[in-house]
């Protein structure tokens, strides 16, 4: 495996900043994933976990921008946890990253096994399957398995993130928005403190994805932060947009 498998492709992510191998079929990164890294509120010296990392696009633009943190994947496909770690090799970052190939909604015991010791992390991401079968599934199986989930897959992939999260940890999380009630139910056991940033393709449309964060053991109240608009009235990248997904911002920005 490599990049030059006829099977793999080598691509740029942030403007040329990273450099990813992935599959050429399947399930491929896009904006979800660099949007998902914008969104987390991570500062040196803590340690984050990304559920279902896939090939490492998240973690990487993440710590391509936060530096100081460190950061464990979890993806359960070992053909894509191996790129994930040959893209950690790549771009310089194995001191801070590494790739382990395990369930996400594995008992802890496999975890601890695995050395990703419960109640270690600051940070909890993920880029959940967000298809429930209502969609027209894909003739792909490898990206419909990336894309759909069975029943009761987040509120698992949650639960997950409670065990592993240590103290006031946060979790963050992106998904379709029209199953935010989906999201907002399965935090209830275990999180408050719920903000919601809304993702619009363009002005006066609906959201299509929101980025929703919690705090582990909180009982504040939920709030709604600062939308993304991607494309302008002429279909042209917003100057916002192109901060998050060209330059590798944070969104909402911070100082």
């Amino acid at each position: 495996m490599g990049a030059n498998a006829p099977d793999i492709t080598d691509d740029a992510i942030l403007n040329g900043r990273l450099r990813l191998l992935q599959p050429r079929r399947g399930h491929r990164f896009g904006h979800d994933a660099i949007l998902l890294a914008a969104a987390v509120p991570a500062q040196a010296g803590e340690r984050l976990l990304e559920l279902g990392a896939g090939v490492g696009a998240a973690s990487l633009a993440l710590l391509s921008r936060v530096a100081g943190t460190d950061v464990t994947l979890i993806e359960i496909d070992p053909a894509l946890c191996a790129l994930a770690n040959e893209n950690i090799a790549r771009n310089g970052l194995s001191e801070r990253a590494r790739a382990i190939a395990l369930d996400a909604e594995a008992p802890m015991q496999v975890f601890a096994k695995a050395g990703v010791t419960p109640g270690s992390f600051d940070h909890v991401l993920m880029n959940p399957p967000f298809n429930d079968g209502s969609h027209q599934p894909s003739t792909d199986e490898l990206r419909r398995r990336a894309h759909e989930g069975p029943s009761g897959l987040l509120a698992g992939w949650i639960g997950t993130a409670r065990e592993l999260l240590g103290g006031a940890g946060q979790v963050t999380l992106i998904w379709r928005a029209e199953g935010i009630d989906d999201v907002l139910t399965a935090l209830h056991d275990g999180f408050g403190a719920i903000s919601v940033i809304p993702i619009y393709p363009a002005p006066e449309r609906l959201a299509i994805r929101v980025i929703v964060s919690a705090l582990r053991g909180s009982d504040a109240p939920q709030r709604t932060l600062a939308g993304l608009t991607l494309n302008d009235r002429e279909r042209r990248p917003t100057e916002e947009a192109e901060g998050v997904l060209r330059r590798g911002g944070a969104w909402p920005p911070r100082s």
